[in-house]
């Protein structure tokens, strides 16, 4: 199975996947893109010797560009890893139940246009929410709204903090996203 990787920031979720299929014969990140030219996903991924595109928000809108992108490299599925801009529907229909994001709350708490990072914790912090976690899902049309896959979550304890809650949240992304993306090899 090749899949492909999206992500805007550091990119630790993209050099942790890249880590544990390193040596898989089931699957191969075969392409990492990114909108962000500073993006450590990039980094990750020429150190794992995967093919990288960078793109603008214009060049995503303009769906030939990334369908072509992904069919140059026979992507099965594409895996959002911290990508922060929204998917055009064309590319969404044209790679239909294909795109899969991870999201740091429980959804459909915590999600929707500005919900990422430090924004999504600090909601849960205000909303004095007493679990939190991650929420696996498809890409649809909306922010956050597609079908879920999997959640995992854990409870909050009376004395988390933003710099704590993000600590958790990272552990159960660098446990069940390879996890997650394994779910889909198909025997």
């Amino acid at each position: 199975m090749n899949i492909a990787l999206l992500a805007s920031g550091k990119g630790s979720n993209v050099e942790n996947i890249l880590s544990y299929f390193a040596n898989s014969t089931k699957v191969k990140v075969v392409l990492v893109g990114s909108n962000n030219i500073k993006s450590g996903a990039l980094q990750h991924a020429i150190i794992h010797k995967s093919s990288t595109i960078i793109f603008s928000k214009k060049e995503l809108e303009n769906t030939d560009f990334m369908l072509k992108s992904l069919e140059k490299h026979n992507v099965d599925l594409l895996f959002l890893a911290g990508f922060l801009l929204k998917i055009p529907s064309k590319l969404i229909d044209s790679f239909k139940g294909k795109i899969i994001n991870i999201h740091p709350s429980l959804l459909p708490k915590h999600g929707g246009k500005g919900m990422y990072g430090d924004n999504v914790h600090k909601a849960v912090l205000a909303f004095n929410d007493k679990k939190s976690g991650i929420t696996f899902h498809y890409v649809n049309e909306h922010y956050d709204e597609g079908q879920i896959i999997a959640q995992f979550s854990f409870l909050i304890s009376d004395v988390e903090t933003l710099t704590s809650l993000k600590k958790k949240i990272s552990q159960l992304e660098m446990l069940h996203y390879p996890k997650i993306i394994e779910s889909f090899i198909h025997e």
